[in-house]
């Protein structure tokens, strides 16, 4: 009889999930994805479905740059961004395996030259530290001498530089998401394999599993002949391409191009705990590795819309739970472009979105419609969710700034106030992010980075010892407050900074920068 009991009753689950589950068809897809492009303004799109084994939908919307005509498809090429960090933790994952690291080995065992603001800090940080955004440095920490373009710090610039990035909570504490110590995970694996990083992951992750066309930066695809533009929305609707805005420093932390086709295969391999081929009878890491990339390591705070009640970073992917079912998944960033992968292991579910439009909103809303069908879930309509969030948050942000320029406006028409400090002009550093100018250009006040040569554009004056630095790179939504400290003759002594929007990229980290006059 207990042969015949587990029949029936295995017949009944799988009869009970196919009854509740309502999973789009491709056409719903089609439709789904089709709406989000006109509602969150996005040119294109590449959705890919794996499910047992099998990428089950492949497809791209829309055109690669508002540039041209030219059509997404599942080859075409987009920057992945953060969800790079999956391979750099797989890299060191891989190096575990052959017992050259442990994910508790010192960093200083590793780069001597590692150090943190707190000495206790620098002694304790370990390999897993690296990749758990638990450093107690805050969000983004020092993110701007590899953000917003081709910033000429090198990398032992900045391993030396983070030294001079303070804590904002104490060590393994708390969550706060960075991007440098991905890029120290990366320089680990170099040291310990003796490969470039890139050379690594290419040759022992990508060419395994045939990602063909994938690379680990932009700089080293071989063919660009299908591939994305980046696009920012300025001026509410109006869109402009966007260039990169990594350098090959960032690639541990958000360097890869590649395609639906070729993550796919990556998705497929880490349903499968690592293991690939036609038989899986091939591995790229253990078990034993995977389980612990899997682990929580750090606790989130947050929700979800699907009863989550735990949410967690582990190394290289977020993990949660999700309508009862666990989740790996890991999202990413760059100008002009944003990425998902989502993965529910017990579903053998994977879902991947690539965009060349940097809103999270348009994404998100793709994932959930799907994962609502899996779920059994009907009724909601993700598209119009996200989108009335999103016109709310920008709606606000947009009140708050325009009263800041209009203000300015109205300041700059009277002739009774005084509107202006004396002697701003000068060179001015900050310990980390380098050197900045402020000089007289057309008649007015001007602002130069060094290190980062979009970060330029005109100064007005604002209120007391502030000034406002409006970008020249509109794309850049990122204008900020330029604060002066006055010495004892009150003449500026340096200045701090903060971005003015809410809804300007944590990378933007203005508000860790302390800038010191230097000459006038």
């Amino acid at each position: 009889m207990k042969p015949i009991f587990y029949f029936i009753f295995s017949a009944f689950l799988l009869l009970g999930y196919s009854l509740k589950a309502q999973v789009l068809t491709s056409p719903q897809i089609d439709s789904l994805v089709n709406k989000t492009l006109d509602t969150f303004n996005v040119p294109g799109i590449a959705v890919g479905i794996v499910k047992d084994g099998k990428l089950i939908h492949a497809k791209g919307y829309g055109i690669r740059s508002i540039k041209g005509r030219a059509k997404v498809d599942e080859n075409t090429l987009f920057g992945v961004a953060s969800n790079t960090k999956a391979f750099t933790a797989a890299a060191l994952g891989m190096l575990v395996d052959e017992k050259k690291i442990t994910w508790d080995t010192r960093v200083t065992d590793v780069i001597p030259e590692f150090k943190l603001y707190d000495p206790y800090v620098t002694q304790e940080f370990t390999i897993r530290d690296l990749l758990t955004h638990r450093s107690g440095l805050g969000l983004g920490a020092g993110d701007l001498m590899i953000w917003p373009d081709s910033s000429k710090v090198t990398k032992s610039q900045l391993i030396h530089n983070l030294r001079y990035l303070k804590p904002v909570s104490s060590f393994r504490s708390k969550y706060d998401y960075d991007n440098l110590l991905y890029i120290v995970a990366g320089d680990i694996v170099t040291r310990v394999s003796k490969m470039s990083f890139e050379d690594f992951v290419e040759n022992r992750i990508m060419k395994p599993l045939e990602m063909k066309k994938s690379a680990v930066s932009w700089y080293r695809l071989k063919d660009k002949t299908n591939i994305i533009d980046g696009h920012a929305p300025i001026d509410d609707r109006s869109l402009v391409t966007v260039g990169l805005s990594f350098t090959e420093l960032a690639n541990p932390a958000g360097g890869i191009y590649s395609n639906i086709t070729d993550m796919s295969k990556w998705v497929i391999a880490q349903i499968n705990e690592g293991k690939y081929g036609e038989k899986l009878d091939r591995s790229l890491f253990s078990k034993e590795v995977h389980q612990e990339m899997w682990s929580p390591q750090t606790i989130i705070k947050g929700g979800s819309p699907y009863h989550t009640h735990f949410s967690s970073y582990g190394l290289g992917w977020f993990l949660s739970d999700v309508k009862g079912y666990f989740q790996a998944s890991h999202t990413g960033g760059l100008a002009g472009i944003v990425t998902q992968v989502t993965i529910l292991p017990e579903l053998k579910l994977g879902i991947i979105v690539l965009t060349n439009q940097q809103s999270g909103a348009a994404f998100t809303a793709i994932t959930n419609s799907i994962k609502d069908g899996y779920f059994g879930i009907k009724g909601i309509d993700r598209i119009k969710m996200y989108n009335d969030r999103r016109l709310v948050s920008e709606k606000d942000a947009k009140e708050m700034t325009s009263k800041i320029w209009a203000d300015i406006e109205a300041q700059q028409k009277l002739t009774s106030i005084k509107t202006t400090l004396p002697d701003v002009k000068g060179l001015y550093r900050d310990k980390w992010f380098g050197d900045v100018t402020i000089s007289e250009k057309d008649g007015g006040l001007y602002y130069t980075s060094k290190n980062s040569p979009k970060l330029q554009g005109k100064m007005f004056f604002y209120k007391g010892n502030t000034y406002i630095v409006k970008w020249n790179e509109r794309s850049l939504e990122a204008d900020a407050f330029v604060t002066f400290t006055l010495d004892h003759h009150a003449k500026p002594a340096g200045y701090k900074m903060e971005a003015i929007s809410p809804l300007t990229d944590f990378s933007f980290d203005f508000q860790d920068l302390e800038f010191n006059k230097v000459t006038n």
